[in-house]
């Protein structure tokens, strides 16, 4: 009952940090007033939360959590379609998550760099004590793979049914196909709400052309 207790007011200042992340962003965000948010006082948020980047990556963590289920539930809707259909499904619902969800994708974004700079990790000295102790951090590095793990288990199942180009390496198309996108998801950050931003691109159409390079790369033309 304890730890049921603690998990849900644990919850509800993960969430509270989330409005306050979003409000102001994070470099600006203040551990007082994620607590007057959480209407508790800064001594009992120190008690769940020791610094503002735990918080951080516990946002993170409910971003990717969220990110896989999307995945599990794409795929398992797309079982008796195409394993190119269920990829194309995986890749649109990746970006639209992000599109959807500014805060997620800056958080997402924010991790895979500080994991790249940090030799995935384990160059503790470029780890700050907040990272360093969060068990956020733990457990988003027992997941951070697993959005490409399931990219790669549809690619093989379109090689195998013919509907995927079998001179590919599916976890080099995956990651292309990633970098791809992750350049659009820098535009929709930075452009926020609104729709036309830099050189008054339309993002919908820029959008469907990622998607249509990634269409080009994989899928088998009969």
């Amino acid at each position: 009952m304890r730890d049921a207790k603690r998990n849900i007011k644990e919850q509800g200042i993960i969430a509270a940090a989330e409005r306050i992340f979003f409000k102001i962003g994070f470099s600006n965000a203040k551990m007082e007033e994620i607590a007057a948010e959480a209407g508790i006082t800064k001594v009992t948020l120190y008690a769940y939360f020791k610094s503002k980047e735990n918080l951080h990556l516990a946002v993170t963590y409910k971003a990717l959590q969220l990110l896989i289920a999307k995945y599990y539930s794409t795929i398992l809707e797309y079982k008796s379609f195409s394993g190119f259909e269920s990829c194309m499904a995986i890749f649109k619902l990746f970006i639209e998550f992000c599109e959807e969800n500014y805060l997620y994708s800056e958080a997402l974004l924010h991790y895979f760099a500080l994991i790249r700079s940090t030799d995935f990790g384990d160059n503790q000295e470029k780890l700050t004590d907040g990272i360093r102790e969060s068990v956020y951090f733990r457990k988003l590095q027992d997941i951070q793979n697993l959005p490409f793990k399931l990219a790669v288990q549809e690619i093989k199942r379109g090689m195998e049914d013919g509907s995927i180009r079998k001179d590919i390496d599916p976890m080099l198309a995956t990651l292309t196909a990633w970098a791809a996108s992750l350049g659009y998801i820098k535009v929709i950050s930075a452009a926020g709400k609104n729709l036309k931003p830099l050189f008054n691109v339309d993002l919908e159409k820029m959008k469907q052309l990622q998607l249509r390079s990634v269409s080009e790369l994989i899928h088998l033309k009969h």
